[in-house]
């Protein structure tokens, strides 16, 4: 990896029921999400532009893939303020565990939500 390129290239979270998790998802940041069966794994694409050099990733059923409260933390992008997407969690079935915070004058702001399949999600903005 080299300093001006994306640390994260793909990420998958972890569903146990697709439908439900798209749902969640495309509720709380007001997006469509593709779905597709690919290699034995149901998955729901977050929104990319190919070629555009931004990371993206799906949420992904298969046996291998499994929720999990204490997998690994990933932030999504809630510019321009998280508070919009964070304000539709609990209503779309999730769980606000910690509310918008203050991270640094510089850095901006981050929160942690429960998904409706048990991952827990941060989102990150910088207002």
């Amino acid at each position: 990896m080299k300093t001006n390129e994306n640390s994260l290239n793909w990420f998958e979270i972890s569903v146990s029921n697709i439908n439900r998790a798209k749902k969640f998802y495309e509720t709380i940041f007001d997006i469509k999400m593709e779905t597709q069966n690919m290699m034995g794994m149901e998955m729901a694409f977050f929104p990319y532009a190919p070629g555009g050099g931004k990371a993206s990733g799906a949420l992904c059923q298969s046996d291998m893939h499994k929720p999990s409260r204490d997998g690994v933390k990933i932030y999504l992008n809630g510019n321009p303020d998280l508070s919009n997407a964070l304000s539709k969690v609990e209503k779309a079935g999730g769980k606000i565990t910690m509310p918008k915070t203050k991270i640094g004058d510089d850095i901006g702001h981050m929160a942690f939500f429960m998904d409706t399949e048990g991952n827990s999600i941060a989102l990150h903005s910088q207002n």
